[in-house]
């Protein structure tokens, strides 16, 4: 019985590994736009697909990161200016792709641009500091995927979005995790829309990575801003070894970042060049055997694991 078991089970990764290794036909002529490009991720994703002979279209946030991109790149590769916080850059942005793409539409869409700061405790933070990181990595991403998507639908492409293992299970306060709730959400039932139109969207679900997104020096500055402009009362509350141990757990999780962006990079490839796409991809370890599964835990045993070496503050019950 058992033996049979293991049997059918390897058949079954055997047949998926055989179905993931194939890819699709005419690389050359597909274009993919990339959001985010100036650096990290989308950087490293622009310069990969163009060794692999795509047409990649790159937009960047500053004129700098566009420049540097071109001068490391072929001549596959475009660059555009786009700020996807702002609704005529992405009109413009999306009105240069199609004059780009023209009848062979959009390949592949890759909703990568995101921020993570400000972030930090809730009661720490205002509207304003939720807003600035929602606006960017879920409202931004929703209109530069409507602006494009009748171009995807046109190629019977790809929508690659970005999300994160923190978008199933929520670590810190702020409009990160809450933003990539979001982008988990609108990719699910934007799968179920277009399955029928031939599109496929896929989530990409890193764990922590260096990125100019985790650098814990800048976090840490971030926090004594936030800190400095607290109300007194709220501060006491919480106390000055509160804020010392919530730096250092900071730098700890800087120290335990992921280096080799290409474990996220290589999801998002073959997310856009394989016949058979995965749903999601969770592209690191600590994701994979620790973030993803923890969240699949009863809520009060999940609680209990993090809330193990959290910080406490001066006053509790």
């Amino acid at each position: 019985m058992w033996l049979y078991l293991i049997c059918l089970v390897g058949i079954y990764h055997l047949f998926r590994w055989y179905q993931e290794r194939q890819v699709v036909s005419k690389l050359g002529d597909k274009y993919v736009f990339i959001t985010g490009c100036d650096t990290g991720f989308g950087n490293l994703l622009a310069k990969q697909l163009d060794l692999r002979g795509l047409r990649v279209l790159a937009a960047c946030l500053t004129e700098k990161g566009a420049e540097q991109l071109k001068r490391e790149t072929s001549d596959r590769v475009a660059t555009v200016i786009l700020d996807v916080t702002k609704t005529e850059s992405i009109t413009e942005a999306a009105q240069w792709v199609k004059e780009r793409v023209g009848n062979k539409g959009l390949w592949g869409l890759v909703n990568n641009a995101g921020i993570s700061l400000p972030s930090g405790p809730n009661e720490w933070l205002n509207k304003e500091d939720f807003l600035k990181v929602i606006n960017v990595n879920l409202i931004g991403l929703i209109e530069v995927t409507l602006s494009l998507l009748s171009l995807v639908r046109k190629a019977e492409g790809r929508i690659v979005n970005v999300s994160s293992a923190v978008g199933r299970l929520s670590l810190f306060g702020g409009g990160y995790c809450i933003s990539k709730y979001g982008v988990e959400a609108f990719s699910d039932s934007l799968r179920r829309e277009l399955f029928h139109f031939g599109v496929k969207v896929a989530m990409i679900e890193p764990g922590f990575f260096k990125t100019n997104i985790t650098n814990g020096e800048i976090f840490c500055q971030s926090y004594r801003e936030l800190w400095d402009r607290m109300d007194p009362e709220v501060r006491r509350c919480y106390g000055q070894k509160f804020l010392d141990a919530f730096l250092q757990s900071t730098r700890d999780m800087q120290n335990r970042c992921q280096s080799d962006l290409s474990l996220v990079t290589n999801c998002m490839e073959h997310a856009l060049i394989s016949c058979h796409p995965r749903t999601r991809y969770s592209a690191s370890w600590d994701a994979k055997l620790f973030l993803i599964p923890l969240s699949y835990l009863p809520t009060r045993l999940a609680d209990a694991i993090l809330l193990w070496n959290y910080p406490k503050p001066a006053y509790t019950l």
